[in-house]
């Protein structure tokens, strides 16, 4: 034959026209898909946001959750300051203790008060700014015959503020709270380290109930499933023994049986620490394993009857083999999302639990403690409560739009998109 007759093409020719894209694995498929889902996005990087928050942030603030300061008790994020003389700035508090600031919000000291400084008559107060040998430094007498609501006192003068027999009645200057970010509580706690330890403890009991619960209920639900009949039948009969309850009251009920008991003093204490850590946690995974278990069950039953599972029995694979190197991981997106979506849900259950006070105790916080301690007081110092309040808020947004994402990359029938 000869090779004059044949034409050699060129190496951009060769190329297969048919070709569109790249030939990507199941996972970077995934993540593909995932990253075209804005909320998901958004949910991924409040999820990272979350876990960065509670973990370098504890150690970024300088303020430890329990350190107690009760000279700066109940002091709000931003807060109003009168400047009495110059360089000296003062903030009289809800509880009207006076503060010494600086002028950009910075708690400096507290001034030394008592109720006989009132004087019934002219209703005037005496404070005191005293150094640490209890000399003296300055004076300051405030005058309450003004009215002390905001709404019938006048525009311009919410207090007549004396110094030095010089009377002042200036407008107040609004600052942020730049000692404590987003304020202290009732005992002068940081409110800012308080709710990234309480995200900690609330993401630690998550995290734990979810693993172990994944664990339990794939294994559960996949036995079950793949042995079936009187196997499946006995097995299931006991998830639905345990979901004839409702799970919430289940928790309920055993959260105060081991409240305080001999289990929780002597096993689960030292193991988790004090404060009814270990306490949930048990409550939790004791039955929020049920519904990974149903699902797992309605997969293997599926999966089961594929080719790869004969052929694998054919060769003389075990069992056990079957389920854990060839079912689970065929089933493992299903059940990615569904552990994902039981994050959440834990987080809420524990709020929950905290909030009507069986969860966590003090000193320890958790979102759900802090949320019900905000509740009590929410009239007069709302941000105790919104802050937790939106950082469960958040959680449970993240979570769930990261999952919602994660069941439609996760899911084979929308492969082709």
């Amino acid at each position: 034959m000869d090779k004059n007759k044949f034409k050699l093409l060129e190496t951009s020719q060769k190329l297969d026209k048919e070709q569109t894209r790249k030939s990507l694995t199941y996972w970077q498929d995934v993540w593909r898909r995932l990253r075209k889902n804005k909320l998901s996005v958004l949910g991924l990087i409040g999820v990272v946001t979350i876990l960065l928050f509670a973990t370098v942030g504890q150690w970024l603030n300088p303020h430890d959750y329990d350190a107690q300061n009760r000279d700066f008790k109940n002091i709000p994020p931003t807060f109003e300051i009168f400047k009495i003389d110059e360089d000296m700035y003062v903030y009289l508090s809800d509880m009207y203790e006076l503060i010494l600031v600086s002028e950009n919000g910075k708690l400096l000291a507290k001034f030394d008060s008592s109720p006989s400084d009132l004087d019934p008559i002219t209703k005037i107060k005496d404070f005191r700014l005293l150094d640490e040998n209890d000399v003296l430094i300055t004076f300051v007498e405030i005058d309450f015959s003004y009215s002390t609501d905001p709404l019938k006192a006048d525009e311009n003068i919410l207090y007549s503020i004396l110094y030095k027999d010089v009377e002042y009645k200036e407008t107040y200057t609004k600052v942020r709270n730049v000692t404590f970010i987003l304020g202290t509580d009732t005992v002068g706690r940081d409110l800012l380290s308080r709710v990234m330890y309480g995200t900690g403890i609330s993401l630690t009991i998550a995290f734990v109930a979810a693993f172990i619960n994944f664990f339990v209920g794939v294994l559960y639900g996949s036995f079950a499933g793949f042995f079936g009949g009187r196997t499946d039948n006995i097995m299931m009969r006991i998830v639905d023994i345990i979901n004839s309850i409702p799970l919430l009251l289940y928790v309920i009920l055993l959260m105060v049986v081991l409240k305080d008991s001999d289990f929780e003093k002597y096993i689960l204490d030292p193991i988790f620490g004090a404060g009814g850590l270990g306490t949930i946690i048990i409550a939790l995974i004791s039955v929020y394993w049920v519904g990974m278990a149903r699902l797992v069950r309605g997969q293997v039953l599926s999966l089961k009857e594929q080719e790869y599972v004969l052929a694998a029995r054919t060769i003389g694979v075990s069992n056990y083999k079957i389920v854990t190197k060839h079912l689970i991981p065929n089933a493992l997106g299903p059940i990615i999302v569904t552990m994902t979506m039981m994050i959440p849900a834990a987080v809420f259950t524990e709020a929950f639990l905290s909030f009507i006070g069986l969860g966590i105790s003090a000193p320890r916080s958790s979102l759900g403690t802090l949320t019900s301690a905000g509740a009590d007081i929410m009239q007069t110092y709302a941000y105790q409560l919104i802050v937790p309040a939106l950082g469960i808020a958040f959680m449970m947004l993240s979570f769930n739009f990261l999952g919602d994402g994660l069941r439609d990359a996760l899911d084979p029938r929308l492969r082709k998109g």
